[in-house]
């Protein structure tokens, strides 16, 4: 199993590395909105699997690292984990070449749509393939948290786990604004941050 390949700033080694980087970022991002229903966590499973484990291109907890600053944007999930991705590879271009990807599938797909929308969204055939589709959105989002609950877990960190779990239960059960769970968690992130650096700073010194 060859080690992964770092990109440096702005993705150049990756770039020199693969001659084909761009088309294949593109049909990438093309494929996982193309093939993708539900949208949201729906595709972060999906987007591991190729860019982590069949491409080699980031890391995992790079990948989860990406999932949080895509929900914490504006926007479509796909759409803002494509950006942040390409954005990580290969800087501007990069994100410019993976925004189209995310996008140009539901554009084309509700182009259509719209044109006999009172047939479409009136088909029993339609109906009945919508519901079980819910259905099976239902369950890969359910994998998709556990599969970031078992990551955060396997960092032994106590308080990754308390913000794990402060923030399942205050929107589970106390129903606080996600908004706000996420600014918190932000400012949490920002203070341990600031401890980290502080307690680094004498190390070097020494």
């Amino acid at each position: 199993m060859h080690a992964k390949e770092q990109p440096d700033v702005g993705g150049k080694s990756l770039k020199k590395s693969d001659k084909h980087f761009y088309f294949k970022l593109f049909l990438s991002t093309f494929q996982l909105s193309a093939f993708t229903f539900g949208g949201g966590y729906v595709i972060v499973p999906l987007m591991r699997r190729r860019f982590v484990d069949q491409l080699n291109w980031i890391e995992e907890k790079e990948m989860l690292d990406f999932t949080a600053i895509a929900q914490s944007s504006p926007g479509a999930m796909a759409v803002d984990a494509s950006v942040v991705l390409g954005y990580h590879l290969a800087g501007i271009p990069g994100a410019l070449v993976a925004v189209l990807g995310p996008v140009l599938p539901p554009l084309i797909l509700l182009s259509f749509i719209s044109i006999g929308y009172n047939a479409f969204i009136s088909n029993v055939v339609i109906q009945n393939v919508l519901r079980g589709m819910t259905a099976g959105v239902c369950a890969m989002i359910i994998d998709v948290v556990l599969d970031m609950g078992c990551s955060v877990l396997k960092q032994k960190s106590v308080l990754s786990v308390l913000i794990m779990a402060g923030a399942f239960i205050a929107v589970t059960i106390f129903q606080v604004n996600v908004v706000l769970v996420i600014l918190t968690c932000v400012l949490v992130g920002l203070i341990r941050s600031k401890k980290a650096s502080q307690q680094e700073g004498p190390h070097a010194l020494s």
